[in-house]
């Protein structure tokens, strides 16, 4: 079998695994009864980082610098090997179930979907109050004074920009790079999420945490972006132009788009710890209202099937 054959056939038994993964996790997610005896794997990631964290993110710019750099190395190298030791170990019909049960926890459909739901059904019942601690979940900006509309607004953008990063790029990882692409990317994820910021204690220790992120999200984004516009028609004009007025290299893409589907006003500036982050619009018209969260929601769904039918047409075409 030549390289190219071998490659074709490496993809589309991973491309089979990737939509029995993405059907499954979309059905039963990560159940609580499961995460309260087993935490979810990113829990472990992220005791991890907590660890380095306070171990190593202290002394001079340079040091905190380079201390980042190997954080996340030392992430990198775990996660590889994690994912190749199960790769290895996962053989015949019980071992390919296995790796497909195992793939499910990097994804994200069911959760995310739930979780902004969660913002959503309080919102409709006018229960601001459990709607900012349900919003507080799923965004790092503050919401303890935010009212209907800004809630609206933050859960729009946080589904909009989650569907990469939970759903898009890892899938586009492991459809790659197997299990070790799909664990690598979690764990830069993660990384990210909890020391990639530009506050004073991570802007250097986080560094390298964040550029990572922004490499590895880098084609997902601009997928996820397209899958939205495909699942809405109406966001191709509003994501091409403001999806570059983003702080990300690659948020602005699904934001941008999901603004232009909705015909609505997204991102502008939040706070984040006290401290106000300014940050451009994207999109023309109104601020997104309880209604448009909820078509965000079903535009959602149809962008995740057509992320299926990707795969499956990737799976007939090798």
């Amino acid at each position: 079998m030549t390289a190219l054959g071998t490659i074709g056939a490496f993809v589309g038994s991973n491309a089979l695994s990737l939509l029995a993964a993405l059907v499954i996790e979309a059905l039963v997610g990560y159940p609580d009864a499961l995460h309260r005896r087993i935490p979810h794997p990113v829990v472990w990631v992220g005791r991890l980082i907590d660890r380095l964290d306070k171990a190593w993110n202290r002394g001079s710019a340079l040091m905190r610098h380079r201390s980042g750099i190997g954080t996340v190395l030392i992430l990198i190298i775990l996660a590889a090997a994690v994912g190749l030791a199960l790769e290895f170990a996962l053989t015949g019909w019980l071992g390919i179930a296995l790796l497909i049960v195992i793939t499910t926890t990097g994804l994200a459909q069911r959760s995310l979907y739930l979780h902004v739901r969660e913002v959503l059904i309080p919102l409709k019942n006018g229960e601001v109050v459990h709607a900012r601690k349900a919003l507080s979940m799923i965004v790092g900006r503050d919401t303890d004074d935010l009212d209907e509309q800004a809630i609206a607004a933050a859960a729009t953008e946080s589904l909009a920009e989650s569907f990469c990063d939970g759903i898009v790029a890892p899938a586009f990882w492991f459809l790659i790079a197997g299990l070790p692409g799909l664990f690598v990317f979690k764990a830069i994820s993660t990384a990210d999420s909890q020391i990639g910021h530009l506050d004073e204690r991570y802007r250097h220790f986080g560094w390298a945490a964040a550029c990572t992120d922004d490499v590895m999200n880098f084609v997902p984004a601009r997928i996820a972006g397209c899958l939205i516009c495909i699942a809405a028609p109406g966001g191709w004009r509003i994501m091409l132009r403001d999806a570059r007025k983003h702080l990300s290299p690659n948020a602005g893409w699904s934001e941008a788009a999901m603004a232009g589907a909705l015909t609505v006003q997204m991102g502008g500036g939040a706070a984040y710890e006290g401290e106000w982050i300014a940050r451009q619009t994207l999109g023309d018209g109104p601020r997104p209202e309880i209604t448009d969260l909820t078509a965000a929601l079903g535009i959602y769904v149809r962008a995740c099937l057509l992320l299926w039918a990707m795969v499956g047409a990737l799976i007939w075409a090798l």
